[in-house]
C-alpha cells in the first residue's frame, strides 16, 4: 500500500499549477525554494520533485532548521572531525556529503540563524566542505538543495533577518502551495485517498459521509492544512462503528463551521441565487464555492442549471465570458467546466441567450466557438 502521507493530491487549478511548476522543476537541477503554510505538503513536493528527476536513483536526505543550535547544525550539515567538541569521538558526515549525488530538503529554512545563512550561502557557491574543527576543504559536493519554509522570506529580509543575497540564491524556482481552504474542490478526493488508506492500515471497511458531514469538511477552514485532514481522516476511521459517519462524529470546532451558503438559504431557489451572488459580487470561485457542495449533492442538478442560467444570461449566451464571471482565470478552466456541465446532464444552450429584445447580439449567432463542443 501507498503510504498516505506520500502523494500529491488535488483537482483544484491551484494544484494543477503546482503539478507543472514541479515537473519543470524534475527536469533541472536548479534550487527549488518551497513555501506554504505548514501542513500543506512541502516536504511532499520536495520528495516527488526528487523522484520524478535524475537524481532519483541517489538518495535525498531531509532536515528541519527549526529550533537546531548552531552548532549542531553546523555539525549536522557540514559534519565534524574527530575532538572537535565534547564527544565528537570520531569523524563524521555531514548531511551535505550523505547527499552528495542527490537532493536535500532544508525544512523550515527561514528560521536559520544568519551565521548559518551565511555558511549555507557559501555552500551553494562553492559546492566545498570545511567539517567542524578541519583545518581547510575535504571535499566538494553535488547537491541539489531544496529549501521550504512557512515564513514570508521577503519581510523577514526587510527586518534583517535574513539575507537578501541567499533569498535570490535559493529562489531559481519558486512553488507556492496554497493552503486547503483556498481549493476546498479537493477536501472530497482527499478524504477518500485518507479513508481508504487508513481503512486498509487498521483492517476495516472505509465508511461513507453523510451529505451533511461533508458539507461541514467542506466548510471548515483547516488552519493546520492537509496534515490535519490526514490525522482526521484517521481518528475517524478508528472511531467509526457505523458505515455512514454523521455530522455528530465530527469535532465541535468543525460542527460550528456550518456552511454560509446553506444557512443563508433555506431552499433551492435562494441558494442559487446566494451562489451566484457569491461568485459574482464576492469574486468566489466557481471551483471552491459550487462544486463542493455539487459534490456533496447539498446542490441539485436544478439548482446547477439556474446558476449557470443566470449567467448566461448576463454575458449573453458566451460561455467563455461565464468562466471569467465565475472566477476561473486558468487556462484550462473553460473545457473543465464545459466538460463538468456536460458530465452531469447540466449544460444550458446558449443560443437563445444570444438576441435581445428581438435584435441580434454583438456576438454573431452562428459563431460556435465559444459554445459547449
Amino acid at each position: 500500500m501507498t503510504p498516505p502521507e506520500t502523494e500529491f493530491i488535488g483537482i483544484s487549478a491551484a494544484i494543477r499549477h503546482v503539478e507543472v511548476e514541479m515537473d519543470y522543476s524534475a527536469r533541472s537541477d536548479a534550487k527549488v525554494l518551497i513555501t506554504g503554510e505548514s501542513g500543506v505538503g512541502k516536504e511532499i513536493a520536495a520528495r516527488l520533485i526528487h523522484q520524478r528527476s535524475r537524481r532519483a536513483h541517489q538518495p535525498i536526505v531531509t532536515i528541519n532548521c527549526a529550533g537546531i543550535p548552531d552548532s549542531l547544525l553546523e555539525s549536522e550539515l557540514f559534519g565534524h572531525v574527530r575532538g572537535s567538541f565534547t564527544d565528537a569521538h570520531r569523524d563524521r558526515l555531514g548531511l551535505f556529503e550523505m547527499a552528495d549525488g542527490g537532493t536535500i530538503l532544508m525544512d523550515e529554512v527561514g528560521e536559520m540563524s544568519l551565521r548559518m545563512q551565511a555558511l549555507l550561502l557559501r555552500f551553494l557557491e562553492t559546492g566545498e566542505i570545511q567539517r567542524v574543527g578541519a583545518q581547510g576543504v575535504q571535499s566538494r559536493v553535488d547537491v541539489r538543495v531544496i529549501a521550504a519554509t512557512n515564513r514570508d522570506l521577503v519581510e523577514r529580509i526587510g527586518s534583517r533577518d535574513f539575507r537578501e543575497d541567499l533569498y535570490y540564491r535559493l529562489n531559481v524556482i519558486h512553488i507556492t502551495i496554497p493552503p486547503l481552504r483556498a481549493r476546498r474542490e479537493d477536501i472530497p478526493m482527499f478524504l477518500r485517498h485518507f479513508f481508504a488508506a487508513y481503512a486498509d492500515r487498521h483492517g476495516v471497511k472505509a465508511p461513507e459521509l453523510a451529505p451533511e458531514t461533508l458539507s461541514h469538511l467542506v466548510a471548515y477552514d483547516w488552519p493546520g492544512n492537509v496534515r490535519e485532514l490526514k490525522n482526521l481522516a484517521e481518528r475517524l476511521i478508528v472511531r467509526s462503528r457505523a458505515d455512514v459517519i454523521p455530522p455528530e462524529s465530527l469535532p465541535p470546532e468543525i460542527l460550528a463551521s456550518a456552511p454560509a451558503a446553506l444557512s443563508a438559504s433555506p431552499n433551492a431557489t435562494s441558494l442559487a441565487d446566494s451562489l451566484f451572488e457569491r461568485m459574482v459580487d464576492g469574486h468566489e470561485s466557481f471551483w471552491s464555492l459550487v462544486y463542493p457542495l455539487f459534490a456533496t449533492r447539498d446542490l441539485t442538478r436544478g439548482d446547477l442549471r439556474q446558476i449557470v442560467t443566470r449567467g448566461l444570461e448576463q454575458t449573453r449566451g458566451n460561455y467563455k465570458v461565464l468562466a471569467e464571471l465565475f472566477n476561473m482565470p486558468e487556462p484550462g478552466d473553460y473545457k473543465r467546466f464545459l466538460n463538468f456541465l456536460r458530465r452531469h446532464g447540466c449544460e444550458v444552450p446558449f443560443q437563445r441567450f444570444r438576441t435581445v429584445k428581438g435584435q441580434p447580439a454583438d456576438d454573431d449567432p452562428t459563431d460556435r466557438r465559444d459554445a459547449p463542443e
